[in-house]
């Protein structure tokens, strides 16, 4: 899929390359925590249901500096309204379900397709992110079906903690990783194509010569 709407705006804050990444998943599956301690370093056993809240981060990613815009958004139901806006305007997704609940697992390709949809493209860049990996005696959910569900999504896949603080900083590294690579393909694409109605002119005109030879040694 393409469109104007699905391009990927690049923003920049004091010379860092600013990158807007949205996170996504079910009411409690513990968006906020996974946020938090990424940009705090510290675990909130208890957070009040997040409406929409906002976070920057600095970070250097593969030898490459970046300002991570986080935005934290709401899972509950009566909040789905707002995601259009929030998918609108992100660069990369980070999409979560909890280890300890299937609905939660569930609800990943149903915000796979949303993202599809309000950015009329399937191929923005994103993460999977399985949360709570800590809380073993209530898995309902296996790391073997998280990792079947990524290959579908076609995107990388952690499993976290963030009581722990396992894998929180891969998963957010992950994505601006899928960012990077996204705009490089679409780099090489934008040249390949800048490059093709050259390479066109210049078969036309050794074209022309060729004729305009055929042409003279033909004259009588």
């Amino acid at each position: 899929m393409s469109g104007s709407q699905g391009s990927l705006g690049r923003g920049h804050s004091k010379g860092l390359r600013v990158y807007r990444i949205v996170i996504l998943g079910d009411g409690g599956v513990g968006k906020s925590a996974l946020t938090i301690q990424f940009v705090t370093h510290r675990f909130l056993d208890y957070h009040d249901p997040t409406i929409e809240d906002a976070y920057q981060k600095q970070a250097k990613i593969d030898d490459e500096t970046a300002l991570l815009d986080i935005l934290d958004t709401a899972g509950q139901p009566e909040f789905t309204a707002m995601r259009d806006q929030y998918m609108r305007h992100g660069e990369g997704f980070i999409l979560c379900y909890s280890i300890s609940d299937r609905r939660s697992f569930e609800m990943v390709m149903e915000n796979k397709t949303l993202i599809d949809r309000v950015r009329n493209r399937d191929d923005m860049p994103l993460v999977l992110v399985a949360t709570k990996c800590d809380l073993k005696e209530k898995r309902v959910v296996s790391t073997i079906e998280g990792q079947a569900l990524a290959r579908r999504l076609k995107c990388p896949f952690v499993e976290t903690s963030a009581a722990l603080r396992y894998y929180v900083d891969e998963a957010f590294y992950e994505v601006i990783r899928s960012i990077r690579r996204k705009e490089q393909e679409e780099s090489y694409l934008n040249k390949a194509q800048t490059k093709e109605p050259f390479k066109q002119k210049i078969r036309g005109f050794f074209q022309s010569i060729k004729g305009s030879k055929h042409s003279r040694g033909h004259k009588t």
